[in-house]
């Protein structure tokens, strides 16, 4: 994994305060915590319905004292933006190549050596959809890696995380409980989420 700004001790602490006293100036709550055994993980990023909830997603990553890295479409990492957006914990995903995403995300979080949590937003579009991509998933159970249910409630204005799941391997199953936790939970773009 690359070297982020979440690896950089002085801006790390210095924007995790600012993070802090901005989301309470704004009326949000942080909650939950990473436990221990979630050291390594795959955070499922849910709902992602606006540009917005990538600014929210860093300010609650420095609030929680995470080493996120967070995968986003390519045309985001062009031009000069490219290293700021890497320097952030991003990764480039290109839709029409992303056959061996999974594997290299499996690969790359079996290898590291300290602390990461990968996050994956599993409607893979800000756009309304229906579908899920089982991507995160599939990353989860091949690293061996719990799924934390990362949120971002905006109609109550709380981002935080959710409780540990352990993929079974029965795939329909296990979508069906993770969605069940998402159900209520509302996006900035509330009509573009379906977690049915």
């Amino acid at each position: 994994m690359h070297h982020t700004i979440f690896d950089t001790p002085l801006v790390n602490t210095l924007l995790c305060g600012a993070s802090i006293a901005f989301l309470k100036l704004a009326g949000w709550r942080v909650e939950g915590r990473l436990p221990a055994e979630a050291h390594k993980s795959v955070l499922i990023a849910a709902p992602h319905t606006s540009n917005w909830d990538l600014p929210y997603t860093l300010m609650a990553a420095f609030a929680l004292r995470l080493h996120p890295y967070w995968m986003g479409k390519a045309s985001i990492f062009r031009g000069p933006f490219g290293p700021v957006m890497r320097w952030l914990g991003g990764i480039p995903v290109r839709r029409e190549q992303s056959n061996n995403l999974v594997a290299a995300s499996v690969a790359a979080l079996v290898a590291a050596d300290g602390p990461v949590q990968l996050i994956v937003p599993p409607e893979g579009t800000r756009g309304r959809t229906r579908e899920w991509k089982t991507g995160f998933y599939f990353i989860a159970q091949g690293a061996k890696l719990p799924i934390v249910m990362a949120y971002m409630d905006y109609t109550h204005k709380r981002v935080g995380l959710g409780p540990l799941f352990h993929p079974s391997g029965d795939v329909a199953a296990d979508l069906a409980a993770i969605k069940a936790f998402y159900a209520p939970l509302r996006g900035k773009n509330a009509a573009q989420f379906d977690a049915g």
